[in-house]
C-alpha cells in the first residue's frame, strides 16, 4: 500500500492536536471548486476555496470563500481595513503563498496573513478546503480552521 504523502497543512494540523479527514481524488492539473466538489462528493455549501487578495497598504489577506460564491472587494476591503482590494494575479499564487492554483488552503501559506472565513461557514459542523495540493481536500471543523490560522468570520461575499 502506498504511503500517504502529507502535505504541510497536514502536518500542522496534526502538530496542533486539530481533527481531520482526508480526500483524494484524481486530478492532474487545475479544476475549479464546483469540480472538485463534485469528484468528492462534497457538499457545495460546504466546499470553500481559498482566495489572496492585495489591499492599498500592499499588504496581502486571505479570504476563505464558499465555492459558488465571489468576494466582493468593497466588502473585502472594508474588512481588512483598506482603502481598496484587489485579487492577485494567478502568476503570484505560488510567490505569495507557497501553493499552487487549485492546492491553496490557509492552512500553512509561507507567511501568516490576516485571514477571513466567510460567516456562514460557522453554521456547519465541517466545512472542505484544500489540503495544500491538487487532489487532496480537507474536512474539519471552521471553528479549528479558523483558530489555526487565527482567522476572523466576516461578512465579504458579493450578495
Amino acid at each position: 500500500m502506498a504511503k500517504e504523502v502529507k502535505t504541510n497543512a497536514m502536518r500542522i494540523l496534526e502538530k496542533n492536536k486539530i481533527p481531520y479527514e482526508v480526500i483524494t481524488y484524481e486530478c492532474d492539473e487545475f479544476i475549479d471548486g464546483l469540480h472538485t466538489a463534485q469528484k468528492t462528493g462534497a457538499p457545495v455549501e460546504q466546499s470553500f476555496k481559498t482566495l489572496v487578495a492585495q489591499g492599498k497598504s500592499k499588504g496581502y489577506y486571505v479570504f476563505v470563500v464558499p465555492i459558488a460564491e465571489e468576494v466582493d472587494l468593497k466588502k473585502a476591503a472594508k474588512t481588512a481595513g483598506e482603502k481598496s482590494m484587489e485579487m492577485i494575479h494567478v502568476k503570484d499564487i505560488n510567490t505569495v503563498t507557497g501553493y499552487i492554483r487549485g492546492g491553496c488552503t490557509p492552512i500553512g501559506m509561507k507567511k501568516q496573513y490576516p485571514t477571513f472565513i466567510q460567516e456562514n461557514a460557522r453554521t456547519f459542523d465541517k466545512i472542505y478546503v484544500s489540503g495544500g495540493k491538487i487532489g487532496c481536500t480537507l474536512k474539519l471543523s471552521p471553528l479549528d480552521l479558523a483558530k489555526i490560522v487565527r482567522a476572523q468570520f466576516a461578512d465579504f461575499i458579493v450578495k
